[in-house]
């Protein structure tokens, strides 16, 4: 089988291994891919989002399934357009993601949270606004208790969401979103809901269109310091499963989030096929959703798929052929904890191109045996070096016996990762040792 796995960050360097350790592969791709998806397939100069151009590799290298490892080329209808054309030529080629309708639930906040209106799924009251209603917006900001959150209704990098205390401060970044000086486009519309006061984590869960099963559990760390303080990340690091996401909790998660959610979408016409991510804050032992993700999260998927058992390929060509019952997902029972080593400066200004040094001890012929891994995201080859290629640099996971000595491992092999500028938070999943 030929798979061309579309993405370049520490999530597609953990499909990238997964995938390679299938038997039934025959040539994998990674299009842009990183200095760590090059250890297991070939990296090839395509843009994710420029779709002729991906079918038409597609065609040219005989690909029997491409994995979509982020939302922008799912958004942008690269399933629909996939199928389509390769339907009409006669091609068999699979994709394991959700259609440009289903995507919506990630692209417009808007959407996702009238969907979840629709279907009675659990999520925080709210309101959307354009330009022209800034005193509208203004007046519901007023019947809500501060802090006030703002979510972009478009994509924005993972960057479209503001919480803040103030109600003056809302309004002038209410004014920015909607006048597209902050967000340009993707703030045309702002979402403005009330603030859920809980422990946030996030569910997985993989569909064929007709079945699904679920993935597992993870908890996402997006503050830049210790102890949750500074400016939000892409993610510092998680830990999988959450411990207090227990039988009881998922049940609540199952049966009033996930099963509605699919069954709402069928209803609609437009099952789902792929990976759904669900952000929820657990509110006093009641899950409700803050956000739907359309593809793995980054850094969850690094936490989750050394737990999994199931074999990468069985999983995937299950969600892209309409047989994901034949699957069984299967995940050890082990703790994982995963810290991402990031560049000087992050989130804001940052140097690139910085020499990484990696003890020979942890690369990847011996990292499976130790149950450590090393996860490349932010790197690139320069010349025979690995270099810097970005502010999320490595992400490195540990098994363990528990979030403690998981995190042990892990702070340890950080320790030993050098670069110019590295830094790395050191309590994470330590919030949740009280459960």
């Amino acid at each position: 089988m030929n798979v061309l796995l579309l993405g370049s960050g520490g999530r597609e360097h953990a499909f990238s291994l997964k995938i390679s350790q299938s038997p039934e592969l025959n040539k994998l791709f990674i299009a842009p891919g990183n200095a760590g998806t090059a250890l297991h397939g070939t990296n090839v100069d395509l843009s994710p989002t420029n779709l002729e151009q991906v079918y038409q590799f597609c065609v040219e290298n005989q690909i029997d399934l491409v994995v979509p490892g982020n939302e922008d080329p799912l958004v942008a209808g690269l399933v629909d357009y996939i199928e389509e054309k390769s339907t009409a030529a006669g091609l068999k080629m699979g994709v394991a993601g959700p259609s440009e309708w289903c995507a919506r639930l990630e692209g417009s906040k808007d959407f996702a949270k009238a969907f979840m209106k629709k279907y009675e799924i659990p999520t925080a009251k709210y309101e959307s606004f354009r330009l022209g209603d800034l005193k509208s917006a203004s007046a519901f900001m007023k019947t809500l208790e501060p802090p006030y959150v703002l979510k972009a209704d478009g994509l924005a990098a993972g960057k479209g969401v503001i919480i803040t205390e103030s109600l003056e401060e809302a309004e002038a970044v209410l004014k920015e979103m909607t006048d597209g000086s902050k967000f340009g486009k993707a703030g045309e519309v702002v979402v403005i809901e009330e603030f859920l006061k809980g422990i946030e984590l996030s569910v997985f869960a993989v569909s064929d269109g007709d079945s699904w099963q679920i993935l597992g559990s993870a908890k996402d760390y997006k503050r830049i310091f210790d102890g949750d303080q500074g400016p939000n990340t892409g993610g510092m690091g998680a830990i999988s499963p959450v411990p207090f996401a227990d039988a009881a909790f998922m049940e609540k998660v199952i049966s009033r989030i996930v099963k509605p959610t699919f069954d709402g979408l069928k209803e609609e016409g437009h099952p789902y096929k792929g990976f759904l991510f669900v952000g929820l804050m657990n509110v006093a032992g009641d899950p409700m959703v803050i956000e739907y993700n359309v593809r793995m999260g980054d850094p969850e998927t690094e936490a989750i798929f050394p737990r999994l058992n199931t074999p990468m390929l069985d999983m995937l060509t299950a969600i892209a052929n309409g047989n994901l019952s034949a699957v069984k997902i299967d995940l050890k029972e082990e703790t994982a904890a995963t810290v991402f080593l990031v560049s000087g400066g992050y989130p804001g200004d940052i140097e690139k191109g910085k020499t990484i040094l990696i003890p020979a001890t942890y690369q990847w012929q011996t990292a499976d045996n130790n149950k450590q891994w090393l996860f490349h995201a932010g790197t690139k080859m320069q010349g025979d070096d690995v270099v810097t290629n970005g502010g999320r640099v490595i992400a490195i996971t540990s098994l363990g016996t528990d979030i403690a000595n998981a995190l042990s491992r892990s702070n340890e092999m950080a320790q030993s990762v050098q670069f110019e500028g590295k830094f790395h938070r050191k309590d994470i999943g330590l919030d949740l040792l009280k459960y």
